[in-house]
Order: C-alpha cells, then structure tokens, then sequence
C-alpha cells in the first residue's frame, strides 16, 4: 500500500515495460513481490475500499463486497469482521480478480452473528472504491 495508488507516469510493471522505469535498474538485489488471483490467467487488480456503515451504534458480523463483470462472473471478498461500528470508516487493500473496467456491479453485504438481536439492521452510509491506476469509479 505504500506506493498506492500509482504515480503520474504509471504504476512499474516486470517485463516488457520495466524500462518505462530506468531508475530502477540502479538499484542492486532488488525483490519484487507479486500478488495474483487463484485462477488463470492470475490476474487482479489492486483497489483501495472505504466503507462507512450507518445503523445500529454496534454489533457483531462480516461485511463483504461482491464484484459483478460483465460477464456474469463474482467475486466476494471480505472487509472486516468482528465488532462493526457505524461511527467507524473501514479500509481495506483488495487485490480484486475482476478487471475494473468490466466492473458492472459491486454489491455490499452484511452478515450478523447468530446472537445480534432480530430488529438490528446495517447498511452502508458510503462505499468508496480506488483502482491503482485510473482514480475512482
């Protein structure tokens, strides 16, 4: 998360436009870390979340966002869990495997322990979400 989201002139990239990025290759035993999805072609695309809930003051549960594409593949990914607070923004790094600009959808769910009384209800008062490279959407 430090180097998010990407600067002006692009995120780096191993490969083919690694030379975008003569800087760089100054440096000596350099790491690189890559994350990838589960599933081929193991592609995922990194997204800064920001979820502000509205409700009860507090209570326990999950809350999760379901990413929709085009095609009609999901991807449920998980933002927080335990004891939610509606006064509280959650933020979280996703590293989400359905490209945002096939992004048709993304839905917000919230689940409540077994224990949460039957009237409680939580919604979501903002969801903000921040791909790496092209701002918001």
């Amino acid at each position: 998360g430090v180097c998010f989201p990407c600067p002006k002139e692009g995120c780096p990239m191993m490969g083919h436009y690694a030379d975008r990025f003569p800087y760089k290759l100054k440096r000596i035993n350099q790491k690189y870390f890559l994350n990838t999805a589960a599933d081929p072609p193991f592609t995922s695309w990194r997204q800064k979340v920001f979820i502000k809930l509205s409700g009860v003051k507090k209570m326990r549960g999950d809350i999760n966002l379901i990413f929709h594409d085009t095609e009609g593949n999901t991807k449920e990914y998980e933002i927080a869990s335990g004891v939610l607070s509606e006064d509280k923004v959650y933020t979280k790094y996703l590293d989400v495997e359905i490209n945002p600009q096939k992004t048709k959808k993304v839905e917000f769910l919230w689940n409540k322990t077994i224990f949460t009384l039957l009237w409680a209800r939580m919604g979501a008062e903002a969801v903000n979400i921040i791909h790496g490279e092209d701002g918001h959407w």
